[in-house]
C-alpha cells in the first residue's frame, strides 16, 4: 500500500480533491476507490513487465559468437519464424564495415598480433603446472565475432574417424563418424572440389597453401625419406602420413565463422546480434532455462526465450557461465554462495588440451620468413595484401603437417606435426632473431586430465583452469617420442642443403632426462581446450550433455561447442567445433540426423611396425 500511496502523492490532483471533498466520502468508499486503484495498478505493473519481456523474448538466445555460435546464428535464422538474439562479449570483427581496416584478424599472416592482444582475446593463465617446472601456461582465446577463429591459424583438421567413433562408445550416441561426416562436408567448400570426404557446397571456404615453399617440399620429401607416407589429404580417406593442409582461408583472407556464417545472415530481419556484452547469469524457473542477465555498456539488461537458452561460449565461458548460474558441483557452489539449480558434478571436470613443443633448426640459406619480418619487407607485404589481398600476407606460412604413430601397436596416429619456414619464440610475442625453420609436434590424445572452477562469483573474473599437463607417465614418454622422431625427420638428405646447427632442443639435449627437462620448460599450450561440458548418457555422472546437446537435469538449455566434446581429438578443434554446431543446428530443428555409411578410412597393413 506504501507503493501506492507514493503514486497518490504524486497526483496531487486526487490529493487535493480528497482534502476538499473528503468530507463527501466515507471511510469503506475510499478503501473501495484504492482497492481499485491498487488492483489496477497491479495488472498495469505487471502487463507492462509482460510487454517488456515480450520485447525482450527471442525463439533463442545464443551466448558466444564464435565458431559455434555464428553456425548456430545462421542456420537457426533460416526458419522465418524463429527469432535469434546472438550476444558476443567482445567487438566486432570489422571497423566501420571493412575488414581491411581490421587487417590484424583478416590477414593470414598476422595472426600472432591478436594472440597477443587483450582487445579480442580473453587472455587466459592457467595455474602453476606442478609437472612442469611450475609455469604458469598462457591460453589466448577469442573474444570477437569469430571467436578462435578470428585469432588461430587457420588449419583445418577434422582430426581420425575413430575419435568421433570413440565418442560414441564414450556415451555420444549418435555422434560417430558416420554421423559425423556429413556435417563437416555440408559445413565445407573446398577449393578441390567435393567428393566422398570434402564439401562443395557449404558457408566454410578451405583451401590449400600457395607459397610453394623449397622447406616445404623439403620437409615432405624428408618424412617419405624417413619411410612415412604421403597423404593427399589428411581429411579424406587416410589422416596418417604427411602431406599440404587444408587452411580456412579464402581468396587470401582469415575465413573465420564469422565471415561463412554470421556476416552472410546479419541482414535477416530474425536476428539481432548484440557485441561488447557480458553474459552474468542464466536466468531460470526451478530447473527450466527462461533466457539470460547480460551487462552491455554498464547497464544490467535480461532477455528471455520461447524456446531455448544455448551457451556457445567454449571450453572455458560455457562451464563458467553454468556455475555461476547455479549449475555445477553442489558443494563448490554452496562455498561460494551460489543457489543451487542443479547438481552437476561434471561441470568444468574433464578438461583436456593438446600440448606442443617447436623444434627449431637453424637454415643455412636465406629464404626463411626471417627477412618477410623485417620492418620494410612487413610493409610492403602488408600493403600487397590491403590491394589485392595477395602474396606472403594471404597465408598463416602452415603449409605442410602430417600424422604418425608414436610406435607399434597404436591403432591410429596419435602425434601431430605442422612445419613452418619460419622460428617463432613465446607464442609469437618475440620476434624471430635468425634464419630458421621449426616443426610444432606434440601427443594427440594426452593422458593427462583437468578441471577449471571458479575463483568467484564475479563474471569477470577469470576461473581457475588446472590443465594438469604431463602428469602422467604415458604423455612424458610421448613427447621422447616427439623429440626422437622429429631428429629423424630433420636428419634426411632433403634437409642437406637447409641444415644448420639445432637450435631447441639443441645438441646438448640428448639423454631421456635431458628430453623430459626440455619438455618440461618449453612445451606449450596447442590452444586446443575442450571437455569440460562432455555429452553422455544421462546415467554417466560425470556427463553434462545429452546426446541431444541438453544440459542433463534442466529444460530449455543447451551447450553446443568445444566443451561437450566427450574427449579431445586427434587433430586442431576449430573444424570439429564448426561439425559440431551444424550437427546440433539440426537437432535443434528436429530434423533427422545426416549420416553416411560404409565410408571407407585407412588402416595400417599391419600394426607390429610404427611406420
Amino acid at each position: 500500500m506504501s507503493y501506492l500511496m507514493k503514486g497518490v502523492k504524486c497526483c496531487s490532483p486526487v490529493s487535493q480533491m480528497y482534502k476538499v471533498t473528503g468530507t463527501l466520502f466515507n471511510t469503506h468508499i475510499l478503501k473501495n476507490i484504492f482497492g481499485i486503484n491498487e488492483q489496477q495498478f497491479k495488472i498495469s505493473r505487471a502487463s507492462s513487465q509482460l510487454s517488456s519481456e515480450k520485447a525482450n523474448s527471442y525463439t533463442y538466445v545464443i551466448v558466444g559468437a564464435g565458431s559455434a555460435g555464428c553456425v548456430l546464428a545462421n542456420r537457426l535464422t533460416e526458419d522465418p519464424l524463429s527469432t535469434v538474439l546472438l550476444l558476443e562479449a567482445g567487438p566486432k570483427d570489422t571497423l566501420l564495415g571493412s575488414k581491411r581496416l581490421l587487417w590484424k584478424i583478416h590477414m593470414p599472416a598476422a595472426l600472432t598480433y591478436n594472440l597477443c592482444d587483450e582487445k579480442y582475446n580473453w587472455y587466459y593463465h592457467t595455474t602453476s603446472q606442478k609437472h612442469m617446472d611450475n609455469r604458469i601456461m598462457y591460453w589466448p582465446r577469442g573474444r570477437v565475432w569469430g571467436g578462435s577463429s578470428s585469432l588461430n591459424a587457420m588449419v583445418y583438421i577434422r582430426g581420425h574417424a575413430e575419435d568421433y567413433n570413440r565418442w560414441s562408445r564414450e556415451g555420444a550416441i549418435g555422434w560417430d563418424y558416420e554421423h559425423c561426416l556429413p556435417y563437416f562436408k555440408k559445413a565445407q567448400t573446398h577449393e578441390l572440389g567435393p567428393d566422398r570426404y570434402r564439401g562443395g557446397n557449404g558457408p566454410l571456404y578451405v583451401s590449400r597453401g600457395k607459397t610453394n615453399h623449397p622447406l616445404h617440399h623439403a620437409f615432405l620429401e624428408a618424412t617419405q625419406q624417413a619411410g612415412y607416407p604421403f597423404t593427399d589429404d589428411m581429411n579424406g580417406y587416410q589422416q596418417e602420413g604427411f602431406g599440404w593442409m587444408d587452411m580456412t582461408v579464402h581468396q587470401g583472407q582469415r575465413w573465420s565463422t564469422a565471415s561463412a556464417y554470421l556476416h552472410p545472415a546479419i541482414s535477416r530481419p530474425n536476428l539481432s546480434v548484440a557485441e561488447k556484452t557480458l553474459v552474468t547469469k542464466i536466468l531460470f524457473q526451478g530447473t527450466k532455462s527462461i533466457g539470460v542477465e547480460y551487462v552491455k555498456n554498464g547497464q544490467r539488461k535480461k532477455a528471455f526465450v520461447s524456446k531455448e537458452v544455448i551457451l556457445s561460449g567454449g571450453a572455458i565461458n560455457s562451464p563458467q557461465l553454468l556455475m555461476l548460474s547455479g549449475i555445477g558441483n553442489a558443494d563448490d557452489l554452496k562455498k561460494l554462495g551460489i543457489p543451487v539449480v542443479c547438481h552437476l558434478p561434471g561441470v568444468g571436470q574433464n578438461l583436456q588440451d593438446h600440448l606442443e613443443v617447436y623444434v627449431q633448426q637453424k637454415c643455412t640459406k636465406p629464404i626463411t620468413l626471417y627477412n618477410a619480418q623485417k620492418p620494410v619487407n612487413m610493409v610492403r607485404i602488408g600493403l600487397e595484401w590491403l590491394w589485392k589481398f595477395t602474396g606472403e600476407g594471404a597465408t598463416a606460412h602452415l603449409e605442410s603437417g602430417g600424422f604418425i604413430r608414436s610406435e607399434p601397436g597404436v591403432p591410429h596416429p596419435d602425434i601431430q606435426f605442422h612445419f613452418l619456414p619460419s622460428q617463432v619464440i613465446d607464442h609469437g610475442r618475440v620476434a624471430s632473431t635468425m634464419e630458421a625453420y621449426q616443426v610444432h609436434v606434440g601427443p594427440m590424445r594426452s593422458t593427462s586430465v583437468g578441471w577449471l572452477k571458479l575463483k568467484s562469483t564475479d563474471p569477470n573474473d577469470h576461473p581457475i583452469i588446472e590443465p594438469n599437463y604431463m602428469s602422467t607417465e604415458r604423455d612424458i614418454w610421448e613427447f621422447r617420442q616427439c623429440i626422437k622422431l622429429t631428429r629423424e625427420i630433420f636428419a634426411q638428405k632433403a634437409f642437406e642443403k637447409f641444415r644448420g646447427p639445432e637450435i631447441q632442443p639443441g645438441n646438448h639435449v640428448q639423454s631421456d632426462k635431458e628430453i623430459d627437462a626440455f619438455i618440461r620448460q618449453k612445451a606449450d599450450s596447442a590452444y586446443h581446450p575442450s571437455c569440460t561440458c562432455k555429452m553422455g548418457q544421462v546415467s554417466d555422472s560425470t556427463a553434462v550433455v545429452d546426446p541431444q546437446t541438453k544440459v542433463i537435469g534442466t529444460e530449455n538449455l543447451r551447450v553446443v561447442d568445444a566443451s561437450i566434446m566427450p574427449s579431445v581429438v586427434s587433430g586442431n578443434l576449430n573444424a570439429p567445433t564448426i561439425m559440431i554446431a551444424e550437427k546440433a543446428a539440426d537437432i535443434i530443428k528436429g530434423l533427422p540426423s545426416l549420416q553416411e555409411k560404409n565410408v571407407p578410412v585407412y588402416k595400417p597393413k599391419t600394426l607390429e611396425t610404427q611406420r
